[in-house]
This record gives structure tokens, C-alpha cells and sequence, in this order.
């Protein structure tokens, strides 16, 4: 049986918790990381150095980094479908996916700390608002793009929703007044309405 390691308050746990489900596999999973500890036993760290969460096992084989794992997953379990096979129509996909990891996470990270991790008369207001400007303007960007498709990389769900898609959980669940992106909020709302969501999607910020 599949093992994930990590703790479901963690967005990139809940990536690949999300993936399984949409490929209905059956799974274990073992709390580990923030108040559960485990990553930094030897045991943990001879699989995943980092100390990090989440970590794939798949029999005798280990995996660390989360959008590597859903590439992995869909690849092995939905090529064709979540994992596109043409080279261009993959490529797509995975520059989404690389977009939240290096561009949009970044941006959006100092306001998730400062309104939900930090206590309220700690709250750096001008790290705040420069996380929610960079995060804005992203999003005006991610608006414009889904303006004439029902997914990121076009009429179908594909692997390069799901990260994008833990990320748009994690903004709009912030404890903050947003703007209107009425594309991606569309797009959001499909995304919550596929029943693997549930008990991924609908977990509280941490």
C-alpha cells in the first residue's frame, strides 16, 4: 500500500492527498511534521534529508517534493488523462505547476504567516500588504489566462490543477476582504465540486 507521510495542514500534503483521491488509490497516512514531529528522527531523514513534508513511500521506493510527487502518481496511474502524454501538452502542465511552486507561493506566503500564523499584535502590516500586492497581481494574471478555458491548460482537469488549486484554497481562506477574479474563482469553485476535494480542500488554514 501507498504510505504518505505528513500532516494535512500542510498545502503540500494536501497536494498529493488530493492526486490519490482523484486517482482513488488506497493509501496510509501518517501524521508527521509541525506538532507531530517525526522529520527529523534518522528514520525519516534517510528518506527525505530535508526533514520536510510530504514523503511518498510506493513499496521500496521513496519520493520527496510534492509536485514531483503528483507528476509521479499521475504518471504511473493516469497517463493520457491527469498526466497529459504529448510533449507540448505536458510541458504546459508542468510549467503551471513550477509557476506555483517558484512564483505564486512565494508571492503569497508573508500574508498566510502574518494573518494566520502570527499572532495579531505581531502582524508586520507592511510585509502583509507587499505579500498582497505581489499575490494580486498574479492573480490579474491567472484571471486573464483562465478567461477562455475551464482549466489551466484547457477544457480538461489535468495535474497542473491540483497544486494551483491547494494554493487558490489557502488565498481565499485567508481571514482578509479579496478582489474580484471572477475566472479564477470559477475555476476554483469546479475545483471544489470534484469530490476528491473533500476532506482535502475543506480543511482549516493552520
Amino acid at each position: 500500500m501507498l504510505r504518505l507521510w505528513g500532516r494535512m495542514s500542510s498545502i503540500n500534503v494536501r497536494k498529493v492527498a488530493w492526486t490519490l483521491r482523484e486517482l482513488d488509490l488506497d493509501y496510509e497516512r501518517l501524521e508527521a511534521g509541525g506538532s507531530f514531529g517525526v522529520v527529523a528522527t534518522p528514520q525519516y531523514r534517510q528518506h527525505n534529508p530535508n526533514g520536510l513534508v510530504p514523503l511518498l513511500e510506493d513499496g521500496e521506493f521513496t519520493l520527496w517534493e510534492s509536485n514531483v510527487i503528483v507528476r509521479y502518481l499521475c504518471a504511473k496511474h493516469a497517463p493520457g488523462t491527469l498526466y497529459p502524454e504529448p510533449l507540448q501538452a505536458r510541458a504546459d502542465a508542468e510549467r503551471w505547476m513550477d509557476w506555483q511552486q517558484t512564483t505564486f507561493n512565494p508571492a503569497g506566503r508573508d500574508a498566510f504567516i502574518q494573518l494566520v500564523r502570527t499572532p495579531a499584535e505581531k502582524c508586520d502590516a507592511q510585509l502583509l500588504e507587499r505579500s498582497i500586492a505581489a499575490t494580486e497581481r498574479l492573480l490579474a494574471m491567472l484571471d486573464r489566462h483562465l478567461a477562455d478555458r475551464a482549466y489551466l491548460c484547457g477544457d480538461r482537469f489535468t495535474m497542473a490543477d491540483i497544486p494551483l488549486g491547494c494554493e487558490a484554497h489557502r488565498w481565499f481562506n485567508l481571514p482578509r476582504t479579496h478582489g474580484s477574479w471572477p475566472h479564477v474563482e470559477r475555476w476554483y469553485a469546479s475545483l471544489r465540486a470534484r469530490p476528491p476535494t473533500d476532506t482535502v480542500l475543506d480543511q482549516p488554514l493552520q
